[in-house]
């Protein structure tokens, strides 16, 4: 007898831990099929629009993203619309396109972002990257302000963005210096982004709203922009469109020249914005030489609504039901990747890095 209950004991312990493991892999496993129930990670959000007014952040966690989204960035706009009374009387615009009067930066944007974050309960905080959009990237003192939001909200922000360089319609209407690739203060913008492990959002559009023939203005000085800080990890929203600003002649064969060189592996694109979609899916050429690149660099895509403050989540995701056309042409592989891994992949590795940074920094 005394023989046999050690035997059921030596018998009894592996049984419980094959068990113990079994439950934990279905746990896991449980949660791997969560995650990929989700249709996409979003990688270009504005929770609140040209006069800091937006959506509720625990309805957009809970009923807009809710199951059809995993994760999403979360931002401002690091713009403000002013009302002039002169120019519009009682008429408040509430877009950059409803008055002439100016745009000023708004860098209480950061602390809004922050603390909306803050609100949410920690699952939920995890659903989300947060970017500081408030500085004014023609200011020296822009990199100093950044430091200063990561160490004042240590544990909330990822990124930086979207700021802008040059924008349709936009540029011209920022109070003050007007925003360039060669200004000093980008680049301390940059270096401070790879020091602490900041992904970097920028929108700049590849030339001028109504261009003349030749050479596209602003590819150039993007391009040199690149190069100049081989470790920041940069995103590229719109892959350089606009409301306007059409792509270029063969725009896929030179993204792919980009992306075939050494200098640009930095270098990402978002193709968040229903504006994007309409060059994209202007015919079936323009959507298969759009999926011909996406497969052969399926690593440097990210998909993103680039909506602003939504109303409901059947119009946030529109645009993802939008590129159908183009997601039916991708391989399963890079559809995987653009819609959510590489998000998971750069927006992992920036939380490590800039909580890695703050840690040290802090007082």
């Amino acid at each position: 007898m005394e023989q046999s209950k050690k035997n059921t004991g030596r018998w009894l312990l592996p049984a419980l831990f094959i068990a113990l493991c079994s439950l934990i892999r279905a746990q896991e496993t449980g949660e791997k099929n969560q995650s990929i129930g989700y249709l996409f990670n979003d990688a270009h959000f504005h929770l609140t629009n040209y006069i800091q007014e937006g959506t509720d952040i625990s309805v957009y966690v809970n009923q807009i993203m809710g199951d059809k989204i995993g994760r999403s960035t979360l931002f401002g706009l690091p713009l403000q619309q002013q009302w002039s009374y002169r120019v519009t009387g009682d008429f408040a615009p509430t877009y950059y396109l409803d008055t002439d009067a100016h745009l000023y930066y708004y860098s209480f944007t950061d602390a809004f972002i922050a603390m909306a974050y803050k609100s949410l309960p920690k699952e939920q905080q995890l659903r989300l990257d947060p970017m500081i959009t408030g500085f004014n990237p023609t200011d020296m003192y822009a990199a100093a302000h950044i430091r200063r939001v990561l160490l004042t909200f240590p544990g909330v922000f990822s990124g930086v963005g979207e700021f802008t360089i040059h924008k349709e319609f936009v540029s011209s209407k920022i109070e003050g210096d007007v925003a360039s690739f060669y200004d000093p203060a980008v680049d301390s913008i940059l270096d401070f982004c790879a020091e602490a492990g900041l992904v970097a959002l920028i929108h700049n559009d590849i030339d001028n709203p109504f261009p003349k023939p030749g050479k596209p203005n602003y590819l150039d000085g993007m391009k040199d922009l690149v190069r100049r800080h081989p470790n920041t990890t940069i995103i590229w929203a719109h892959a350089g469109m606009g409301r306007v600003v059409a792509p270029l002649k063969d725009m896929a064969v030179l993204l792919g020249q980009l992306l075939s060189d050494p200098d640009y592996q930095n270098l990402y694109f978002d193709i968040s914005w229903d504006e994007v979609a309409k060059y994209i899916l202007t015919n079936e050429t323009t959507i298969s030489n759009s999926a011909n690149l996406i497969n052969k660099y399926p690593d440097h895509f990210l998909f993103g609504t680039d909506n602003v403050a939504p109303a409901s989540q059947e119009k946030h995701i529109q645009i993802y039901h939008i590129y159908e056309p183009l997601w039916n042409l991708l391989t399963p592989e890079a559809r995987e990747k653009i819609l959510k891994t590489n998000y998971e992949r750069l927006f992992d590795k920036a939380r490590t890095d800039v909580r890695a940074w703050e840690k040290a920094h802090m007082k």
